[in-house]
Formats: structure tokens, sequence, C-alpha cells
């Protein structure tokens, strides 16, 4: 795959998915990511809703009612990529590749939270995690990360195959701080990293970002094709035009979507599957949308307790 130049891929994700993305979250990116550190700002007199982990029992005891804390949100978000830049992740059907598509999405997500004094940092895994970039902010700083997906991208050793699990786990090494995780993949890996994701969802805020082509589920009528496995270079002879082989093809899939869609539930982690096909915008605002509904489902849970 010929690298694209980072600058120019920038550019013009400026143009046309940020202003867009401007117009459609009105400028409410916290939709998408929310601050982590809390201040004591305040006592106050509990009223029905407020979380009653914030509860002062001390307080309460010596006045003999109900106060809560009031906190100041420190909104600055420190964000990590986990990259999976695997020899499989090269592959795309259509126009995009699975690698493209992931560094359309990780240049507009660095760019959102840099333009707010964020901070951000990458880790490459090709066979092997294979580089780190220390968080920083600035515009700089999503083209120094853009340089390192195309200088990684298939750092593979022969015949090995990607286990995410070693990405997840060097992660829950380096990353001290707590701080907001995504791991973008296309998640075609040895088995064990869910694990490994479950354990990393419990230290950080974590969000799994998919990456998949329409082929990888179903198979057109092709007639005979050698199909060439990305990891391994182990090819075999099909023939596509077999309507049963292609009915167990689109099972097993399914299968695999089914596993992977339970390792998430599974691991607490909210998950954004991302096509080749597929409008970004029209994917962000998918998951902003998740993101709002998780929002409400715990505010509604946590408006069921109450203080007598």
């Amino acid at each position: 795959m010929q690298p694209r130049n980072p600058e120019a891929v920038l550019r013009r994700l400026e143009w046309t998915v940020l202003r867009r993305l401007d117009g459609l979250l009105q400028g409410d990116y916290r939709t998408l990511f929310r601050g982590f550190g809390l201040d004591l700002a305040d006592l106050r007199e509990y009223q029905y809703g407020d979380d009653v982990r914030h509860i002062d029992w001390n307080v309460t005891a010596r006045l003999q009612a109900p106060y809560v804390r009031e906190f100041h949100e420190d909104r600055e978000v420190t964000a990590w990529f986990l990259l999976d830049l695997s020899q499989s992740v090269a592959f795309g059907s259509h126009e995009k590749r699975k690698q493209s598509v992931s560094e359309d999405l990780v240049a507009v997500l660095a760019r959102v939270l840099t333009r707010h004094g964020n901070r951000v940092g990458a880790l490459y895994y090709g066979s092997r995690v294979s580089g780190m970039i220390p968080a920083r902010n600035g515009r700089r700083q999503v083209l120094a990360i853009l340089q390192g997906m195309q200088r990684h991208a298939g750092v593979k050793g022969e015949g090995s195959t990607t286990d995410l699990a070693q990405l997840l786990g060097y992660s829950l090494n380096v990353l001290k701080r707590r701080s907001l995780v995504f791991v973008v993949s296309d998640f075609i890996s040895a088995p064990g990293w869910a694990e490994r994701l479950a354990h990393l969802s419990q230290r950080h805020e974590v969000l799994a970002v998919r990456l998949y082509d329409p082929l990888e589920s179903e198979l057109p009528d092709l007639g005979l094709l050698t199909f060439q496995d990305a990891e391994t270079g182990e090819q075999m002879l099909v023939d596509t035009h077999d309507a049963g082989f292609r009915k167990r093809f689109a099972q097993a899939a399914e299968r695999r979507e089914k596993a992977l869609r339970a390792a998430f539930r599974d691991s607490g982690v909210d998950a954004l599957e991302l096509s080749t096909d597929e409008d970004l915008v029209d994917a962000l605002m998918r998951f902003a949308g998740l993101r709002k509904r998780r929002s409400r489902i715990k505010v509604n849970t946590t408006h069921d307790f109450s203080v007598a």
C-alpha cells in the first residue's frame, strides 16, 4: 500500500470530517470524551437523584441530615491510541483499506482532543510492540502519530500471527495515569486478548475500535480464487461458486462477530465497528449516540437510589 502524506491527510480531514463534526456535535466534543480528575468544591444537603457514592458520612452523622460532596471536574484528558498495524489491517476490498480507515480515525480523534488542549500518545504493534510516542498536545503531535503509523505498519516476523494480548499487556505496564484508551484493531488475533482488555478497562476508560471489511463476512460468487493469509502467507484455492461454501463462510463469520461482541461486552468497553466502505462522520455520530445512551442509563440507575 502506497504511504499517504500525513500533512495532506490531516489537512483534508480538518476541512471535511472535522468541520462536519463541529456542526453536528455543536462543539460538544465531551459527548465522546470525558475527564477523570475530581476536585472537592463544596458540601450541600442531599437531593433526590444525587449519587449516593458522594455522600459525606462524617458530615451526615454530625448534622443528622444527609450531605453530599460536590466536585469540579478536571476536563483535561490524556488519550492513548493502541494501534494494530499487522498485515491483516492492510486488507481492503474497496477503495480504502483498513489501515487507511485507521489512519483517518486516529487523525480525527487526536485532532479533536488536541484542539481542546488534551494530550495524545500512541503504541504501535506489528507482530510485537514496535514503537511508542509519549503523550503530548498540539497539531504536530497528531502528525507525528500518523507518521509513526506508516513507519511501523506491517513490522512483523516471517510467518508470525497477531497476538493483541502482547500489546494490551505492554500498555498495562506503561500507562500509569488513568487515561482514555483507544484500541484500534481488526481483532484478528490469537486468543487471550479479551482478559487483558478487561484488566485494562478496570484502570482506564477503554474504547475499542474494530476495523472490518465487508468481504470478511460475506463472499460474492467470483468462481475459483486463491486466498492468502496476510499473517502467515499460507495460500488456499477456494471455489466461491459453491453456494454451500459461501454459506459456511458466512456462518463462521457470524459466529466470530458474536464472539467479538461478547468479548467487548464482558470486558466492559464501548465498541465502535468501522467498515472500509462507511462514512467516518456517520460512524462517529453513531458512536456519540451510543455514548449518550450509556450516560443516560448510568444516570437513571443512580436515580433508583434514595436516602431515608
